[in-house]
């Protein structure tokens, strides 16, 4: 642990907290040392325990986000993570190292790392593992299943579940698709309808109602037109 990125997990939203700790699984130099709901409970672990990173939500009950970093004698590197654009200067005049908007992709989140990295020389090593074999870790049948991201054919919502459907076979998982949309790298994948995301470099052909991969013939949601004929570059 002692070559690693010791990272504190500092949010009062538990589903944030779900897409961190899985993007952070997805980098072998970063190690999650603690995780909070509140600011507060975080200062108490802070005390006792060395972080090189911390991962930090501004709007927050008891103690906000920025005014934890303000009381901080010798703050550790941050990045803050909020769904308020407005907190974006406040965070860089307190020297945030980036500012992640919610809902952050994973490369996005990458980036923001690699910030950190520049300075501090971390990671060199597992920079190019991550960026050609990117992966997430979800949990199904009580175990964390690792899924290589250029293995994904496309993702279905079941309900409270999402069928990640692979080139090795499937993953079901209780998760919302939404949040594993937050997830992926934009460039790649493209949500076509309200259940179905799928990898654009898998799609073997498409009309202007279905899009297929393999065999799976998928629908696309008249909501969800634009944005793929935009992806695409082609008029659906």
């Amino acid at each position: 642990m002692d070559n690693k990125i010791k990272c504190l997990l500092i949010d009062d939203e538990p589903p944030a907290l779900e897409v961190l700790k899985t993007y952070i699984q997805a980098v072998p130099s970063l190690v999650i040392v603690g995780e909070h709901h509140h600011a507060l409970t975080a200062y108490e672990f802070l005390k006792k325990n060395h972080v090189d990173l911390i991962f930090l939500d501004v709007n927050m009950p008891k103690l906000r986000g920025t005014d934890f970093i303000k009381s901080l004698p010798h703050p550790p590197q941050v990045i803050i993570t909020t769904a308020h654009r407005d907190y974006a200067l406040d965070g860089f005049e307190l020297g945030a190292v980036d500012y992640l908007l919610k809902p952050f992709s994973l490369d996005r989140f990458l980036k923001a790392v690699y910030k950190v990295t520049q300075t501090n020389q971390w990671l060199s090593d597992e920079k190019h593992q991550v960026a050609s074999e990117r992966f997430l870790y979800f949990r199904a049948d009580r175990k964390m299943v690792k899924v290589i991201l250029s293995d994904i054919l496309f993702i279905e919502s079941l309900k409270d579940y999402i069928k990640i459907a692979t080139r090795k076979g499937q993953v079901v998982t209780k998760q919302s698709i939404s949040s594993v949309e937050a997830m992926l790298p934009e460039e790649e994948f493209v949500r076509i309808h309200r259940s179905f995301i799928v990898s654009i470099k898998m799609i073997d052909s498409y009309t202007s109602t279905t899009i297929c991969i393999g065999k799976s013939e998928l629908p696309i949601g008249p909501l969800y037109k634009h944005e793929i004929g935009k992806r695409l570059q082609v008029n659906l």
